[in-house]
């Protein structure tokens, strides 16, 4: 059976220089994370013993998520259940965050995300736009259209998975540019490049857009209300996600433009190709109607509450009931159980999605996810969290909400490049929290742009999945990514900063 998830891992390939360099950073890891541990464990730290205990914990975990000698959904259940055994916390406590509603805010969207790829609506939707006329052989049209599907794609479905998906279309058009055109080789190869990017780029970038788009935008969402007590709907989210993406869209079109695809001719068989493979694709089915129709159900119910604020309605008696039946999660698993009741062929009793398909959802990331709010939790009720901030605001220079936003989306864009983006997002969101906290400023800025800054990470083949399956194209030099990418981030933090602090006060 074919996966949303399989499709991800199969084209996720690292060359063998980064095979061994993975291989030496889970072998350093593996003997690093016990010596880490008990020297926190030992260390005169002067901490009530629940709180030192904590701490012990946290450290083996960062170390563990940093060199993955573990796979990380593994440590993320390996901390909570060492603080049951080593008596920080009882299980009902340490495992509740297994079960927070955004849990199946995961669960629901990750389902809507699997029956659009076992029916191919994600296909249909890439294949729809780049065969439209108005493309036509122009190559910054057919950059234009193959970025955006990629970037809107990835608002609401893994980043990993819509590049599995791009990628194979991108080498297509690629293969089929210079048939009987008049580019020369040069120009291929930057075109080439520049496609193959853009496909992580803006999968990444895409990502940031909604709640759902990827890990680490639940993460700072749930920490946020768990911890500081603030919702951030998934409306407000995207008042600041979809500007951002917006922005960044169109950063990244101008700098492959200008250095890529400017000048270049363009065949009519790169687009031949792209209408005969929608040709095989045949008419819309029951099953891709079903799935759309699911898919946009659950987004009304998600965008309803925000809609209700803009018409006036947001404190009126139907909005503060709908809000109270019909939170994010929910929303997310109505969606994804009307996939188990909407018919494709009754007399047989098929229905849009399977449980066989629907189990092969990405379970690491829903792990990952009650892991790191666990850990976290834990760190703020054990008082270990307040002691990390008040020691951190003690050497900081500035501890303003600017100068505290810088920091933590400078140093959640850090980890990144280093580590994946869900595991940076555990590790410096609650640090976040608890150095405002003890700053005596409003965490939800700090939090944002570290939430953001997580989804960076674009210099390295290791940082990203989607880095690591373009660069098995063969068509983009680890030079040319570490370039781009850095220009990337450093136009990301810009903007990040300058969103978070400006419409943050005003959302929330």
């Amino acid at each position: 059976m074919q996966t949303f998830h399989g499709a991800a891992e199969a084209a996720a390939t690292y060359s063998p220089a980064e095979e061994q360099f993975n291989r030496r950073r889970r072998t350093v890891g593996t003997w690093l994370a016990p010596i880490v541990f008990f020297s926190v464990w030992f260390a005169p730290f002067g901490l009530p013993p629940d709180a030192h205990t904590m701490a012990a914990i946290m450290a083996v975990v960062i170390v563990l998520w940093l060199t993955e000698a573990l796979p990380i959904a593994v440590t993320a259940m390996f901390g909570p259940v060492l603080a049951v055994v080593l008596g920080v916390a009882p299980a009902r406590e340490a495992l509740a965050p297994f079960a927070d509603p955004v849990i199946f805010l995961f669960i629901g969207s990750f389902i809507l995300a699997q029956a659009m790829f076992v029916h191919g609506v994600d296909r249909r939707i890439a294949y729809t736009a780049l065969s439209s006329p108005l493309v036509g052989t122009r190559p910054f049209r057919i950059l234009l259209v193959y970025a955006g599907v990629t970037t809107a794609l990835s608002m609401w479905i893994s980043n990993t998975a819509t590049t599995a998906m791009m990628f194979p279309i991108g080498l297509s058009i690629v293969a089929h540019l210079t048939r009987g055109g008049t580019a020369q080789y040069g120009q291929v190869r930057r075109f080439a490049m520049a496609l193959m990017l853009i496909t992580s780029f803006g999968a990444s970038v895409g990502g940031m857009g909604t709640p759902v788009g990827t890990p680490p935008n639940l993460i700072g969402i749930g920490m946020l209300e768990k911890i500081v007590g603030v919702r951030v709907t998934f409306f407000s989210w995207m008042a600041i996600g979809v500007p951002l993406v917006i922005l960044l869209f169109g950063y990244l079109l101008l700098q492959f433009y200008f250095s890529s695809v400017r000048g270049l001719p363009v065949a009519q068989g790169s687009t031949d190709m792209v209408r005969e493979e929608m040709r095989k694709l045949g008419p819309v089915t029951r099953a891709q109607w079903n799935v759309i129709a699911a898919f946009l159900v659950t987004v009304t119910l998600w965008v309803l509450p925000g809609l209700l604020a803009l018409a006036g309605a947001g404190d009126s008696v139907f909005a503060r009931r709908y809000a109270a039946v019909m939170p994010e999660g929910i929303a997310a698993m109505v969606g994804a159980l009307l996939l188990f009741f909407l018919p494709v062929h009754w007399r047989s009793r098929r229905f849009t999605l399977s449980w066989d398909e629907a189990v092969q959802i990405d379970w690491g990331i829903v792990l990952l996810y009650g892991g790191g709010l666990a850990v976290g939790e834990l760190a703020f009720k054990t008082g270990l969290a307040s002691a990390i901030g008040e020691g951190v605001t003690t050497w900081l220079p500035s501890q303003s909400p600017l100068a505290l936003t810088m920091l933590f989306t400078f140093a959640a864009i850090v980890v990144s490049e280093a580590a994946s983006n869900t595991a940076s997002a555990n590790m410096i969101i609650p640090i976040a929290i608890a150095v405002s906290q003890a700053a005596g400023v409003r965490p939800i800025e700090p939090v944002l742009g570290a939430t953001l800054g997580a989804s960076m990470g674009f210099m390295m083949p290791i940082s990203t999945p989607p880095n690591a399956i373009i660069y098995s194209s063969g068509y983009v030099p680890i030079g040319q990514m570490m370039r781009h990418g850095f220009l990337l981030d450093v136009v990301a933090f810009v903007l990040i900063v300058v969103l978070v602090m400006l419409l943050g006060p005003l959302l929330f």
